[in-house]
C-alpha cells in the first residue's frame, strides 16, 4: 500500500498541474467539478476516521470494561471535533 501511494502521489500531483494550467478557474464547470472533488476527498476522509480509526480503537476490550475510560474517551473525541470544527470556522 505504502509503495502504492507513493507511486501514485506524483502522478496526481503532476496531473493537477497539468489540469489547472488548461483551463478557467473560474469558470462554473470548474467550480462545480472542484466542489464535487473536494466532497469525495471530505467523504473519504470522514469514512477512513469513523470506520477504520476510531471503531478499531473504541471496539478495544479494555474501553468495553472500563466505565471511565469510556467516558474520557468519548469526552475526548467530541472535544477533539469541536476545537476542529471551530478550526474550520475560523479558518
Amino acid at each position: 500500500m505504502a509503495t502504492f501511494f507513493s507511486l501514485t502521489a506524483p502522478m496526481g500531483i503532476a496531473l493537477g498541474i497539468a489540469i489547472t494550467s488548461s483551463y478557467s478557474k473560474h469558470s462554473s464547470t470548474a467550480l462545480v467539478v472542484e466542489g464535487v472533488f473536494n466532497s469525495a476527498a471530505a467523504g473519504i476522509l470522514i469514512y477512513m476516521s469513523l470506520v477504520d480509526l476510531l471503531a478499531a480503537d473504541f471496539n478495544n476490550p479494555k474501553l468495553q470494561t472500563n466505565m471511565k475510560l469510556q467516558l474520557a474517551t468519548y469526552i475526548a473525541l467530541f472535544l477533539g471535533a469541536g476545537l476542529m470544527s471551530l478550526l474550520a470556522k475560523w479558518a
